[in-house]
């Protein structure tokens, strides 16, 4: 089954005014407010909701095969006009549509479901667990399960943000972005994970841009190079990271530095090359993603052979998937 955008959107209009009913009525969801709102999956595959439909003629500027979509999305906007204080909160939420519309694809939760299962087949108690780009919390939901977790989980993008904290009312949600984490955080949390933000987009964070390290000033020029070294510095010593991202971390030659980096201070436990249909019933979208999960390490004394590829990046004539498998991950404790 392909990607349905009709479907998808319908249901992000469902969840998005449950939220808005919740936050005026000032209650928590039932049962099946909140399986409702869990379908939500933002506006990945969906940048047609930021067409002109002010005026019923804005139609003749849109795609023909997208028609069929124009009047739901004018109730998408009027849902947010009747839920926005004035125009300027109406803006907000359009531009946070704008903003996260080329990035924001879900994870299939299947897979999560497999990272958090090996993860808990290892043996290793999660205490304090970090979400740096929660969407509408799958990962939480996961790496939760059946354990008393301590979640932090960041959502810059402010719609989905209302519906992550419907979702997760006891977790500790903050709707800004992951560089606002406090300084104080740093060396914490037991595990870090999430299908973290990809592109060239730079974040302002003047620890990483002043810095006197070249790999976190190269960082700062791109989002997802900037979330895995801010999601190590958030670990605690044997704390892990696990994340899903753009091949770009592997593939680009001039990443080179920021693989090094994290090479330093980290163990590399697991890498794994996932299919480019992995998000595309999930979230219209083909991409090329990896798994890649690190163990933090600031003692060890020099990079395995394993770990020295890792940080190489070289044209190949053909892939090759010399990867340690996920099933084979077995991380240490160092908890005591």
């Amino acid at each position: 089954m392909g990607f349905n955008k009709r479907q998808h959107l319908q249901l992000n209009i469902d969840a998005l005014r449950i939220a808005f009913k919740l936050e005026k009525e000032k209650r928590q969801a039932t049962v099946g407010e909140r399986l409702l709102m869990m379908q939500y999956s933002g506006f990945g595959g969906l940048k047609f909701v930021l067409n002109p439909i002010v005026n019923n003629t804005d139609i003749n500027h849109w795609r023909k095969t997208e028609h069929d979509l124009f009047p739901m999305t004018q109730e998408l906007h009027q849902l947010l006009k009747e839920n926005s204080e004035d125009e300027k909160q109406y803006r907000k939420y359009v531009d946070s549509i704008k903003s996260s519309v080329l990035t924001a694809f879900y994870t299939p939760p299947q897979v999560i479901d497999a990272i958090s299962a090996s993860l808990r087949e290892s043996g290793l108690n999660i205490e304090k667990f970090l979400e740096p780009s929660a969407g509408i919390g799958s990962f939480i939901q996961s790496f939760s399960e059946n354990q008393s977790v301590n979640v932090t989980a960041y959502e810059k993008d402010l719609l989905t943000g209302k519906i992550l904290k419907q979702l997760y009312s006891e977790s500790n949600i903050r709707i800004s972005g992951f560089e606002e984490i406090p300084e104080t955080e740093k060396n914490s949390y037991d595990v870090v994970a999430s299908n973290i933000p990809f592109g060239d987009t730079s974040v302002f964070d003047l620890s990483y841009s002043r810095s006197k390290d070249t790999a976190k000033v190269q960082a700062a020029r791109s989002i997802h190079n900037y979330f895995f070294l801010k999601g190590t510095d958030m670990l605690r010593e044997g704390g892990l990271l696990m994340y899903i991202t753009s091949q770009g971390i592997l593939n680009s030659q001039k990443n080179e530095p920021i693989r090094r980096a994290l090479m330093q201070d980290n163990n590399l436990i697991s890498v794994v090359r996932l299919p480019n249909n992995l998000f595309t019933e999930y979230a219209g979208t083909e991409v090329g993603s990896d798994l890649i999960i690190l163990q933090k390490n600031t003692a060890k004394q020099k990079l395995t052979e394993i770990e020295e590829l890792f940080c190489q990046s070289k044209p190949t004539a053909e892939l090759r998937r010399n990867s340690p498998e996920l099933s084979r991950f077995r991380p240490q404790s160092t908890r005591n």
